[in-house]
């Protein structure tokens, strides 16, 4: 799931789901996919924000999902998304662990 999170998720539901495995051209598709991608494009005098470094991003952690299989969950909120070029950052992550894989702990 990709959105800017706040009030455009939780009011607008101004979301875009896939299923892993993802590949770049399929995640750029689903952030364009979002009403709120101009945002992400610079309105406003704002600069365009790194969408390279959100795609990247989503990339791995479709690739720890993928190969972690005791992880059934990773919420990222919020994944800062900085100008072109400067890359982005979690600041927070929370990762649930499947019901099967908590029985074994």
């Amino acid at each position: 799931m990709v959105g800017l999170g706040g009030i455009y998720v939780e009011v607008m539901k101004d979301v875009s789901f896939r299923a892993v495995p993802l590949d770049r051209k399929e995640i750029i598709a689903m952030i364009k996919q979002i009403r709120s991608y101009p945002l992400l494009m610079g309105v406003r005098g704002e600069k365009t924000r790194d969408i390279n470094a959100l795609v990247d991003a989503i990339i791995k952690l479709g690739a720890i999902i993928s190969n972690c299989r005791g992880i059934s969950d990773i919420e990222i909120n919020p994944l800062v998304v900085y100008e072109q070029g400067l890359g982005a950052r979690a600041v927070d992550v929370r990762i649930i662990l499947s019901k099967e894989y908590r029985e074994v702990i």
